[in-house]
């Protein structure tokens, strides 16, 4: 690729932006943290206690950030040897570096417009409206003269996603003996949202799609996509099942007592994965007999990286492919103006 930031019939841009959920690295940041990501919503305060205890269970620090700089490093070094050689500044919802500060930084160096990749890979209000909202506070926030930010598509289907994903699982399907491989039973996680707000965008679908295209690049035809991380009343329905309930009913009637838990969707590791699954669900496991072994999310994956440089690409050159697996089509790069609505019940709390 060309090293120049500006392609014909291409955008200009000066930067590159990763935007991310955020996490405490130690105790003290753990409160101001989650209040940062309950304000405006009706979450009872022993709630929040609740899970302030996973958090200070592994010290007060989450991995999200430390995981966020790795892969920034490795971006970087991908745009410096490949281009379009940018700057990359890093911004996080509800953790510093917050959001806000990162573009007031931007604005101080003169950045005029920058293109943002949000470390999530499907469609909902929490995982794409929310942070296309979260630009617009910021920008408010920043003033006059704050940058124009372009947010990079979702890439559920990407061949970069897709292949990185598949490496991983087989490096998890690996650590079993080699004739028991074929017989392990592969259980995708994902965060559960409000079934409202599934209804209103492609989360299920696009997770779905993901895990068959997985399977597939593996040869895995024992698969299941399920839940994790529900946060909400019990009188709401999530997404489900569960992890927890589904490993129970697994128990039942699998086959096999070889299960691969690959959380595919989540780019990076975090609270969910540390205390949900590496700590639940494999004592669930355990106490069950089952032989639980846990995919590493795709985090610095040299093929995601690329997958990322070439997400740059599409933006930079509108001659450039847009790179989408399966069935369902490369989401535009613009979202449209009702995609991922809040539902209605979670806009009155």
């Amino acid at each position: 690729m060309n090293e120049s930031n500006h392609f014909e019939n291409g955008m200009n841009y000066d930067a590159i932006l990763v935007i991310s959920f955020g996490g405490p690295e130690k105790p003290a940041d753990v409160m101001p943290f989650l209040e940062n990501v309950l304000r405006g919503k009706n979450v009872p305060r022993e709630r929040l206690l609740k899970v302030a205890e996973h958090y200070y269970h592994f010290g007060g620090k989450s991995p999200i950030n430390g995981q966020n700089r790795q892969f920034i490093a490795a971006l970087n070094a991908e745009l410096i040897q490949y281009g379009p050689r940018l700057p990359i500044y890093w911004g996080n919802r509800n953790w510093h570096p917050l959001l806000a500060d990162t573009l007031r930084q931007m604005k101080a160096d003169g950045v005029s417009r920058a293109l943002a990749f949000v470390t999530s890979a499907y469609s909902s209000y929490s995982s794409c409206r929310q942070y296309r909202e979260n630009i617009a506070h910021a920008q408010a926030a920043a003033g006059e003269g704050a940058p124009v930010i372009d947010k990079i598509r979702v890439f559920h289907n990407h061949p970069g996603f897709i292949a990185a994903l598949a490496d991983r699982v087989r490096q998890a399907l690996d650590r079993l003996p080699s004739d028991r491989r074929e017989a392990a039973h592969l259980i995708y996680t994902a965060h559960s949202i409000p079934l409202g707000m599934a209804q209103g965008c492609d989360y299920e679908v696009q997770l779905q799609e993901t895990g068959r295209l997985v399977a597939h690049a593996l040869g895995h035809r024992d698969w299941k996509l399920v839940y994790q991380s529900r946060s909400g009343p019990a009188s709401e329905p999530w997404l489900e099942p569960d992890i927890v309930d589904y490993l129970r009913d697994f128990n039942t009637r699998g086959k096999t007592s070889d299960v691969v838990i690959a959380p595919i969707g989540f780019v990076s590791d975090h609270m969910e994965i540390l205390f949900d699954l590496d700590t639940q669900a494999r004592e669930l496991c355990s106490e069950l007999g089952l032989n639980m072994v846990r995919a590493e999310t795709v985090g610095t994956h040299p093929r995601f990286v690329r997958m990322v440089r070439e997400l740059i690409g599409e933006r930079l050159d509108e001659s450039s492919p847009r790179l989408a697996l399966g069935g369902l089509a490369a989401r535009p790069n613009v979202c449209p103006a009702d995609c991922c609505l809040m539902p209605r019940r979670a806009l009155a709390v």
